[in-house]
């Protein structure tokens, strides 16, 4: 693109001189000089021409004068448009009060030509790196915007109501949160209905953050739920999501799961846990109980694995707390983790506690202990609670 350049200088020979010199580059279409004779004919060549990127302006004219002319492009606030002033070589005054007032540079009469090409191709690297910048904070906001459309879409994915539409729904309790360390996160969490008696429920932690594992989430929870609706047992479930996933897998993604299907009849649960950190159990009696059970491979990795699954009964009061690694590995300013410890001793303080309330409580401990420190993992919690 040829560089646009605005000559305004009531001296009409200025132009001949101007398109003299640069002649050469005027053919070859480097330059594009355009001509007015005061500042008011300069600001409607500016509203015809707005894509101008360089004004080269004598300081005295009659109607509108250079300084004023400088004040009116300053008032644009069109940061790539360079001013280059041309004054008489005594006339310092006003070339310092226009230096001071935003004009690239100056230039005096009779104007030497050669420098004035060098003072140009100053400025035309200024206006390239400027809109270069430019460009760049553009493509910032956009993936921004991108990125704040999908973290909407993300959390509308996951459940937000947590009201079971069954028969026997008023039996459990059930409460969720997922608050992601960047606009996207990687964890997730699920329930549904598998029938008239059961619930399938999960939480996860896809590997590595932001969009990549925002994707690669979304995957993993549409065929965790796809395949779970099939009525298959717990093993048999993550079995066959992982030999899909494993097909699919790119960039050597894996995902963490913990999988349990609930039953509303009996409180029993059938549950595999895939690489994830074991949940606890709160009891209606207060005691705090890690879920002991085997722990196998994570999904993603390697195809034609059979999991093991496990098997628990929730009494009446008691409350399945699970979490992903955000909430243990979650660290304070001087690089300390919550850890188990604190979570258990957290936990303890919450006999009778609603699901909500294990969540929010756990949530805010969390929160007081990292004590402004930047989250370094998404923070996700899912409590089922047989009343």
């Amino acid at each position: 693109m040829a560089v646009k350049i605005l000559s305004v200088d009531d001296e009409t020979d200025l132009e001949l001189l101007l398109t003299q010199y640069f002649r050469r580059k005027i053919r070859k279409g480097e330059y594009e000089f355009f001509f007015a004779h005061n500042g008011l004919e300069a600001l409607q060549i500016l509203l015809k021409h707005p894509d101008i990127s360089i004004i080269l302006s004598d300081i005295n004219m009659p109607e509108m004068d250079g300084l004023t002319l400088l004040t009116k492009i300053n008032e644009m606030r069109i940061p790539s448009l360079k001013c280059i002033m041309v004054s008489a070589y005594g006339d310092m005054d006003n070339i310092r009060h226009a230096m001071n007032n935003g004009a690239f540079d100056f230039a005096t009469k009779p104007i030497d030509l050669d420098d004035l090409q060098i003072t140009i191709d100053k400025a035309v690297e200024q206006i390239e790196y400027i809109r270069s910048a430019q460009k760049e904070h553009a493509q910032l906001v956009d993936i921004q915007t991108d990125l704040s459309v999908a973290r909407e879409i993300q959390q509308a994915i996951l459940p937000r109501t947590f009201d079971l539409k069954m028969e026997n729904a008023g039996e459990i309790d059930i409460y969720a949160n997922m608050q992601a360390a960047k606009d996207v996160g990687g964890d997730f969490y699920d329930f549904f209905p598998i029938d008239d008696h059961r619930i399938g429920f999960t939480i996860a932690d896809v590997s590595g953050k932001g969009v990549p594992a925002s994707i690669f989430m979304a995957v993993s929870r549409t065929l965790i739920k796809a395949t779970a609706l099939r009525a298959l047992a717990s093993n048999e479930c993550l079995s066959s999501v992982n030999d899909i996933l494993c097909g699919e897998s790119v960039g050597s993604m894996f995902v963490t799961v913990f999988y349990g299907i609930f039953d509303l009849n009996t409180g029993m649960v059938d549950f595999t846990n895939a690489g994830h950190n074991p949940p606890y159990i709160l009891h209606a009696d207060g005691k705090v109980e890690m879920l002991e059970a085997d722990c196998n491979l994570v999904l993603g990795v390697m195809e034609g694995i059979k999991f093991k699954s496990g098997s628990l009964r929730l009494n009446p009061g008691d409350a399945l707390v699970m979490y992903t690694d955000g909430v243990t590995e979650a660290e304070n300013p001087v690089h300390d983790q919550f850890g188990t410890d604190r979570l258990e001793t957290v936990l303890a303080g919450l006999k009778g506690a609603s699901s909500r309330q294990i969540v929010e409580t756990v949530h805010d401990r969390v929160h007081e202990f990292i004590d402004g420190a930047p989250q370094s993992d998404d923070i996700t919690q899912l409590v089922i609670r047989r009343k």
